[in-house]
């Protein structure tokens, strides 16, 4: 079987202007620093209900539009994105499956008794099989082709897919009606694809059990209000889940540098290096400016100790010799943990009832 090279594993652009980088010690003042652009009502996408406010880049849709066709091709310009994906459907599959149930706003976990005890075992193997998703309303932003749309809807949740590049939504809504099941679920309504901006949801009072957006922080103009945008349609005992890229050294390498300058797999200026946020920029945001722990809960493993930080970040990293992508470890805090984090990331987090 055919291995991707390392070269090959830098075609992972993602569309933007070329910039320098720029530190910023406080959250905050970093997320209004990439605040540049002037919102407005115009070229937006249609909806229901109207918005005054997007933070649509428009550069950037018109980047994406044009590679709207491409989609579906794994071996093309989103080749590395259905290679992400499984480790995606795994993350998420850790947070939604194996969370905790609600009990007056808190989490709790199955009552133990001498009665019920050998039963522990096989109730957990049962946790994240099949259709695990059944019950959950779950909203993909920035869904491109379809691609996680697409696997959040076989695992049983009904998925509602929005993107701001009207070709992408056309790409996405084709690609599923030709498959028997998926066709199926968009005939009933459970597998929706909407040309529309996260801020039209939100406007309309739109509520999910699982919000995701995947490498989509990174492209959109004020990221701050796009994070306060998805804050507010998470449902109370929901899950907010998000991937993008670590603004550190080594992306710079990565996606500027090599795949940019150097080896020119990507074209010149795709990247912006100063919109990329760093996993504690993240997590400081949603603990200053998204309610904090009033809001959300606390992590359930030893990054809780963090009192000024909310939500979990792992890095995500691909292996050029297996030509796969993995889920990184380590203990919070640590540097192999920060060391993993470098680049591509997930975040977690999860509301209170």
């Amino acid at each position: 079987m055919h291995r991707p090279s390392l070269p090959s594993a830098l075609r992972t652009a993602r569309p933007a202007l070329r910039s320098l980088g720029i530190r910023s010690s406080h959250p905050s003042t970093f997320f209004r620093s990439l605040s540049t652009t002037t919102p407005t009502s115009s070229s937006t996408p249609s909806s229901s209900t109207s918005s005054t406010f997007t933070t649509i880049n428009e550069s950037e849709i018109s980047h994406f539009s044009r590679l709207s066709s491409q989609w579906w091709d794994e071996n093309g310009e989103f080749g590395l994105l259905h290679r992400m994906n499984p480790t995606r459907i795994e993350y998420i599959r850790q947070k939604v499956a194996f969370a905790p149930s609600l009990s007056d706003g808190e989490t709790k976990e199955p009552e133990w008794t001498f009665a019920t005890r050998h039963s522990d075992s096989a109730r957990e193997s049962s946790r994240g099989t099949g259709a695990w998703l059944t019950g959950l309303r779950c909203l993909d932003v920035g869904c491109g082709g379809g691609l996680l749309s697409e696997s959040l809807a076989r695992l049983g949740g009904t998925v509602v897919g929005v993107d701001a590049s009207e070709s992408n939504i056309g790409i996405a809504t084709t690609h599923a009606s030709q498959d028997p099941f998926l066709s199926q679920k968009m005939e009933e309504g459970g597998l929706q694809f909407r040309h529309s901006a996260a801020e039209r949801l939100r406007d309309a009072g739109e509520k999910f059990d699982v919000v995701c957006a995947m490498e989509v922080l990174e492209h959109v103009d004020e990221p701050g209000e796009f994070l306060k945008c998805l804050g507010e349609m998470v449902k109370p005992g929901g899950h907010l889940i998000i991937s993008t890229i670590s603004r550190t050294p080594l992306s710079q390498l990565l996606t500027l540098t090599l795949a940019e300058d150097v080896l020119r797999l990507v074209t010149p200026g795709t990247h912006t290096y100063r919109k990329f946020v760093k996993p504690s920029e993240l997590r400081r945001y949603i603990y200053s400016s998204m309610g904090g722990f009033d809001t959300w809960y606390k992590n359930e493993d030893a990054s809780d100790i963090r009192e000024d930080e909310v939500g979990e970040t792992r890095g995500i990293i691909y292996d050029p010799l297996k030509g796969a992508w993995k889920l990184w470890g380590g203990v919070e805090g640590s540097w192999w943990k920060e060391a993993g984090e470098g680049c591509n990331y997930m975040f977690h987090a999860r509301k209170r009832v």
